[in-house]
Parts: structure tokens; C-alpha cells; sequence
């Protein structure tokens, strides 16, 4: 039993190294920064002095980097192009099932929920990567506290509240980093976490403890460090659950739910958005945005944010964010599923703007695919945004360059 107010013996057994992390990164930081400004110095008596009366010499322009995404894209089929933009449920307790799954569709990820670990372990996720002729994402929602995958495999890891209230910034980074190689080791590369959300809510409430802070500042400094030490770790992460669920009206698992309006989630509940992803923002290019699905007095009508195409134009344009933006659940939460059927679900978030559409059913996917194939060949999705949504998926795989 811990003491109350003693900090979680995880962070306890990470204080020990993390002056050394930090040390490290400062003077990595540090020498960086002299490379980059210590060059050969031309001094009046180096041999590498201009003669007399010369010109100067214009520095080479700095070329961009090339897309070797774009040509990827093309080599895929029309339909496996559409099957990129899919993660979908497998069984955890079924490598075999979870094997056929994506031998048979080509899907660009999938998802393992629950509790169960026989994917987990003993190589079995190479079984689904040798399926796939276009590596696989694997994703898992690993935030710790009540959202744990690999708890029973590899410990337990406190939530976001109790880290944030026992360690530091730089303690978190280490513990992200240190969970991301235990999931990387098994075979997992996505991790659909941080929760960005910022709340207040009791513990026990939808977000709870999953949010770091009530403080939009603090949930920024910290949901910024365990990004930060997944992606050292080796895993890919995304920030959940755009544009804010920390101060809705209930749980989007039970049925449709609302937040404040606009206005009011711009000046909190958005802020660590605003402040982490976008041009010359720390996690710009390093991370994928998750879209929950909220009902948002200014911004939709009649459907939710996941599956609406004013929300994916709020984060592409006020947020400037060209990263990978993906649905929340679209198959097991009746914020969706008391309104829509996962076809129609699915395809209307593939319309709707969303890169990559996530739901945790182990369902058919060949009916999705023919629906997204007839959206494709009706119009209802270009050509141009396909391509580019596909382009980002891969490149959050880690498959390309986007340029």
C-alpha cells in the first residue's frame, strides 16, 4: 500500500535517472547547437581566405526535402489506397483470426482493446506484419491509470493526473519512454495517446485522471514530455480527443455528448493544440490528432465532430495541422452508433476529412471498402484528397517523406 502523497513508485524509481536524462539532453542540446554554428573560420591568415577583390560567394539554396510518399501512393491500387485509410478491431486472443483480417482486406492498422495479451506476446504481431505488403500500424490506447494494455505483461503505470501531480515534466518523458520500448519490444508502433483533454471531472469520470490537468498549461507541458518520450521510445503517438472532451456533458461510450461552446473551448480546452501541433510548434510533424466524437454548439449541427467536416477544417485551418488526423472509435460508441450503421460511420468520416478511420470491431471489412470504393467513383471523395490522406498515413508509419 502506498503512503498518501508519497509519489507513485514508478516516478520513485525514475527520479534517480532523470537528472541524468536531463543532463544528457542539455548538453546533447548543447553540442548540437556548437556544430551548428562551428564551422572552418576564415580568418586574414587562413589558407582558406578569398584573394583580394574576389566576390562573395552566394551560398547554396537549401533544396526541399523530396516526397517519397507520392510515389508510394501510386503503386497502390485504387481499393488498397481506401484500405490504408482503415484501422480496424482484431482479437487479441485470435493471432489467427487477426492474421486472415489483414491478409484479406490489406487494412493500413489495427486495433487491439480489451484485456487480452496472446497477440502480445511471443513475436505474434510478425505473423500480421509478414500478412501485410504494406507494413501494418499497430496500435493500442496506452495512457495508464484505467487505460492500460500491457499492465499485466509489463506493470503498471500511473494515470496522467497522478503523474502530473507527483513528477515532473522530464519523469514523465522517462516513464513514456520507457513504456513505448516495452510496446515497441512486442510489436505495437502506435500508441493512441496522450490525452490532451483538459478537466476537472472527478477521477472516475469519462476523462477524469485520463487528463493531466484542470490547467491548460500544465496539460500542454506534460501531454508535450510523454509525446515527446513515446517518440524516443520508438512508438508513434496521437493527441486525443480533439477539440476537447475534458469538460463535456457525459461519456461518448453511452450516447451523444456535448461541450461548451466554441468560443469557450478556444480559450481553454484548445489551447494545448494550439500551443503543440502546427508550423514551429514543438510537435509539429511528430504526432497524429484523434477527433472525438462531441457535439460542439458553433461548430456542428447535426452530426458529431468525428464524422463532421467543419471539425477537420478547424484543425487544418485555424490549427494549421497537416499531420495524421484520425476518428475516435466508430464501431463501439453509441455517440455514433445509436445514429449510424459502421458503414455509413466509416464512410462518412472518410469523407468527411479524416485520414485514417478507427473502430475496434472484429467485423467483415470488405462491405467498408465497397462503400468507400462507390464514395471514391461517385465523387463524394476525391481522388486528390485520397491520395493525400493516404500520404499521411504512411508517412505516420514511418514508410516515407512527405517533403
Amino acid at each position: 500500500m502506498r503512503v498518501p502523497g508519497r509519489p507513485h513508485p514508478v516516478i520513485r524509481q525514475r527520479r534517480r535517472r532523470s537528472t541524468g536524462l536531463l543532463t544528457a539532453a542539455v548538453v546533447g542540446a548543447l553540442t548540437a547547437g556548437l556544430v551548428a554554428v562551428a564551422g572552418p573560420q576564415l580568418t586574414a591568415n587562413s589558407t582558406d581566405a578569398a584573394p583580394p577583390g574576389a566576390q562573395p560567394q552566394a551560398a547554396p539554396a537549401a533544396q526541399p526535402d523530396p516526397d517519397t510518399c507520392a510515389p508510394m501512393v501510386a503503386a497502390l491500387s485504387p481499393r488498397d489506397r481506401l484500405a490504408q485509410r482503415l484501422m480496424v478491431g482484431v482479437d487479441a486472443a485470435d493471432p489467427a483470426g487477426a492474421t486472415a483480417i489483414v491478409r484479406e482486406s490489406q487494412v493500413g492498422g489495427v486495433f487491439l482493446g480489451g484485456n487480452a495479451t496472446a497477440l502480445l506476446q511471443g513475436d505474434r504481431l510478425s505473423a500480421l506484419q509478414k500478412a501485410a505488403r504494406t507494413p501494418l500500424a499497430v496500435a493500442v490506447d496506452e495512457e495508464g491509470g484505467r487505460v492500460q494494455r500491457i499492465d499485466e505483461l509489463d506493470g503498471d503505470v500511473p494515470s496522467a493526473r497522478q503523474m502530473a501531480a507527483s513528477g515532473s515534466p522530464e519523469e514523465v518523458a522517462g516513464i513514456a519512454r520507457e513504456r513505448a520500448g516495452q510496446l515497441r519490444a512486442r510489436g505495437v508502433t502506435w500508441n493512441l495517446a496522450p490525452s490532451v483533454d483538459v478537466s476537472d471531472q472527478p477521477r472516475t469520470a469519462v476523462i477524469g485522471d485520463r487528463s493531466f490537468s484542470d490547467d491548460p498549461a500544465a496539460v500542454t507541458r506534460y501531454a508535450a514530455a510523454w509525446a515527446e518520450g513515446q517518440q524516443a521510445g520508438g512508438v508513434f503517438g496521437v493527441l486525443k480527443h480533439f477539440p476537447g472532451h475534458g469538460h463535456s456533458s457525459g461519456d461518448s461510450h453511452k450516447g451523444s455528448v456535448s461541450t461548451p461552446p466554441l468560443d469557450r473551448l478556444r480559450a481553454g480546452d484548445l489551447r494545448p493544440y494550439a500551443d503543440l501541433v502546427g508550423p514551429g510548434k514543438p510537435l509539429d510533424g511528430r504526432v497524429g490528432v484523434m477527433l472525438g466524437h462531441l457535439d460542439v454548439p458553433g461548430l456542428t449541427t447535426d452530426v458529431p465532430t468525428s464524422i463532421a467536416p467543419a471539425a477537420y477544417r478547424l484543425l487544418r485551418e485555424d490549427y494549421r495541422f497537416d499531420g495524421l488526423a484520425m476518428t475516435d472509435d466508430l464501431g463501439a460508441m453509441k455517440a455514433i452508433t445509436d445514429r449510424f450503421g459502421l458503414v455509413e460511420a466509416t464512410t462518412r468520416a472518410l469523407t468527411a476529412g479524416a485520414d485514417m478511420a478507427l473502430f475496434s470491431n472484429v467485423t467483415p471489412v470488405a462491405p467498408l471498402l465497397d462503400a468507400a470504393e462507390k464514395a471514391l467513383a461517385e465523387g463524394r471523395i476525391t481522388a486528390q484528397d485520397n491520395d493525400t490522406a493516404v500520404a499521411r498515413v504512411l508517412a505516420a508509419k514511418g514508410l516515407c517523406s512527405r517533403g
